[in-house]
């Protein structure tokens, strides 16, 4: 019997990459605001759900006492929907490199598959991608009430599938994510060479590195 029975990834920096367009679409929306920010504070917002990046924002701006609830809710849709709009050209050119074959090879391996985002879109990209066959679960993450750090969503995802967290294996690119996945007492692997995450179990530089061999050999 093998160590680990699933793989649960994250999906931006993971197995595509769309932060590209979160930043576009918070930017445009900060600017409206009032609130410039650069790309260094939108690293800030990786891996943090569409409601706490708003607030994050509107604190970078000194205007979080500014709006009602209501309101907020209306800036965090809005921005959605410029994400939306800007996602609409994504496709399989826009899959990580090695994921695709990852995929494969962990399917004909007998290991489950899920994700754990905290994008609202990520049934509709990851079907934009080709990919939505491959995975057995995707944690709605209109459906999570903790967003990352908490563990709650890998958790979810882990119950979806009928595996034991300590059976998982958790891959990220976000400081949060990694945290969420280590108090969901799963193994952290992290895709990145950001020093935040070193707290992971294993950190690769690149989503190529990870390979069905590296998998098995944990």
């Amino acid at each position: 019997m093998k160590k680990f029975e699933a793989v649960i990834f994250d999906l931006d920096g993971v197995i595509t990459d769309t932060a590209e367009y979160h930043y576009l679409a918070w930017k445009q929306l900060g600017e409206a605001l009032g609130i410039p920010f650069d790309r260094e504070f939108n690293e800030t917002l990786k891996g943090v759900s569409r409601t706490d990046s708003l607030d994050r924002i509107l604190e970078l701006g000194q205007r979080q006492n500014d709006f009602s609830l209501a309101e907020k809710e209306a800036l965090a849709t809005k921005k959605n929907d410029h994400y939306v709009g800007l996602i609409q050209n994504v496709s399989p050119a826009d899959i990580l490199p090695g994921i695709a074959q990852l995929l494969i090879d962990l399917r004909a391996k007998g290991y489950k598959i899920a994700m754990a985002s905290a994008s609202k879109n990520a049934f509709a990209v990851t079907d934009s991608l080709g990919l939505f066959d491959y995975f057995d679960h995707i944690v709605d993450a209109a459906k999570v009430v903790h967003s990352k750090p908490d563990p709650e969503v890998f958790l979810k995802a882990a119950e979806a599938i009928g595996v034991a967290p300590e059976t998982c294996i958790g891959v990220e690119d976000a400081a949060a994510g990694v945290t969420a996945i280590n108090d969901a007492g799963m193994y952290a692997i992290a895709i990145g060479t950001d020093a935040g995450l070193s707290h992971a179990d294993m950190v690769l530089s690149a989503t190529d590195e990870l390979t069905i061999e590296v998998i098995e050999n944990i």
